[in-house]
């Protein structure tokens, strides 16, 4: 089975957790596309959602899916995403999509967070994926020394530009040994607007798609 239907078969498990009639979270990326044309194809009818990116409310509305923003809606029900890296603490990296913000806070704003990704994605710590870190532009340089002062290697995304008018550094060579530290070290330097470690609020359900079928964690 190829990656491509590794995914298709993750977003189609994750339908399972969808209610009709919700207001529901929807990330970013090449397997909640799949979710989204699943949705649209085979689950339920769900009142509207809440997109995580520019690029997901595109999609969405292609699909004919209703739209809303998070600040016209109470706590979501439910949130669905996938990741660049998760572990079996359901620890994740994201934000090779530039998202990362926007899919922090819908996590956030959501009771439940299905992650969906395929069994490339598992990994037993963090850190083989370059960590995505969202910065305001002014203060990309200076961000820049402080995150090699933790030991890793950043590299300014130069032609990228977020939904936020925002900068990504992706930091490589860390050595993630306590994640949910490390978060909150990055979220402290002035000038990151967000890191793209979700341990603080990690998965509470991973879906990993394999040859086999669809492993539950």
């Amino acid at each position: 089975m190829n990656a491509q239907e590794k995914k298709e078969k993750a977003a189609l498990a994750a339908l399972r957790w969808v209610s009709a009639d919700t207001v529901l979270g929807v990330g970013t990326g090449s397997t909640v596309n799949c979710f989204i044309d699943a949705l649209a194809a085979r689950g339920p009818r769900i009142a509207a959602a809440v997109a995580s990116s520019e690029a997901t409310a595109a999609r969405l509305r292609a699909a004919s899916i209703p739209l809303i923003e998070l600040n016209e809606t109470d706590e979501l029900a439910l949130y669905v995403d996938g990741a660049d890296e998760a572990t079996r603490r359901r620890h994740l990296i994201k934000g090779g999509g530039a998202a990362l913000t926007r899919e922090k806070i819908v996590a956030e704003a959501s009771r439940e967070f299905v992650c969906i990704i395929d069994d490339s994605k598992l990994v037993e710590r963090l850190g083989r994926f370059p960590l995505p870190v969202e910065v305001i532009p002014m203060a990309r340089a200076m961000v820049a020394r402080r995150l090699t002062a933790l030991g890793g290697r950043p590299v300014w995304r130069s032609q990228v530009v977020t939904d936020n008018g925002n900068h990504i550094l992706d930091v490589h060579d860390l050595t993630i040994s306590e994640p949910q530290a490390l978060e909150s070290a990055i979220n402290q330097i002035p000038g990151v607007v967000s890191v793209g470690l979700f341990c603080l609020r990690p998965a509470d359900v991973l879906l990993v798609a394999k040859d086999s079928g669809v492993e539950e964690i």
